[in-house]
């Protein structure tokens, strides 16, 4: 079992992610915009603050693209300045996998997943909501499919890089495929792969969600902290 150094980097994983292992493809820091990070459009709306003030709100209504949303891990429910529209909310839990897993994966079925996947990674999570995915999310890498009769089943990959982790995302089995075992086999095969690469996996989840967080537990993964969502609309330009 590896020791969690750096562990307050997942206190605010996604603003951390945009300055350490994802700085290169930040958007605003590019702008001067100091408070608040976002991912590109194409990859997803996953935003951040170092600390949310009404500055940093500011910051981060400047790079959201117009009709576009943010979206925020937050320590208590978002308080937005006039202007700012809530979309949707709810508490999520973060977890991490301290340990290689040790249950066997479905090696056999599964496959890596590259750009001539990526319409039919779209379109499967469009069909499962596992949460934002966009045309260009699976660039941030480590996508893993199983496939059957050449249909993509289910899927896993990585998101957030804050230095010393990674995060398992995009956890998917498309409603014909279920009940198969296919995300724990996913799961537990993309979470050695990163403990491969000599970091620690971790992910999120709605607290909600008894039926993944069940699964993620099975593979290894154990409860650190939950979080506030906040999917956000800025003010309109002007």
């Amino acid at each position: 079992m590896k020791n969690l150094e750096n562990e307050t980097l997942l206190d605010n994983p996604i603003w951390n992610s945009l300055v350490t292992g994802h700085a290169p493809i930040a958007v605003g820091a590019d702008v001067g915009r100091g408070l608040a990070r976002r991912y590109p459009a194409d990859i997803g709306p996953l935003s951040a603050f170092r600390e949310p003030t009404p500055e940093a709100y500011a910051d981060l209504a400047a790079v959201v693209p117009a009709g576009d949303v943010a979206v925020l891990f937050l320590e208590d429910p978002a308080e937005i300045p006039a202007g700012w529209q809530s979309l949707a909310g709810g508490v999520l839990v973060q977890m991490v996998c301290p340990a290689v897993p040790d249950r066997r994966p479905l090696a056999d079925r599964i496959v890596s997943l590259g750009p001539a996947d990526f319409p039919e990674m779209v379109a499967l999570t469009a069909a499962t909501e596992p949460g934002p995915f966009r045309d260009h999310t699976a660039t941030l890498g480590g996508f893993l499919g199983i496939r059957v009769d050449g249909r993509l089943a289910a899927m896993a990959g990585q998101r957030l890089s804050p230095t010393g982790f990674a995060e398992v995302s995009a956890v998917c089995t498309h409603p014909d495929f279920r009940s198969r075992g296919y995300a724990e086999a996913l799961v537990a095969t993309v979470a050695r792969n990163i403990h491969a690469e000599g970091r620690i996996p971790f992910l999120t989840s709605y607290e909600a969600n008894a039926g993944a967080i069940r699964v993620y537990q099975q593979v290894g993964f154990v409860l650190r902290r939950t979080f506030h969502l906040a999917v956000l609309k800025p003010p309109a330009a002007g």
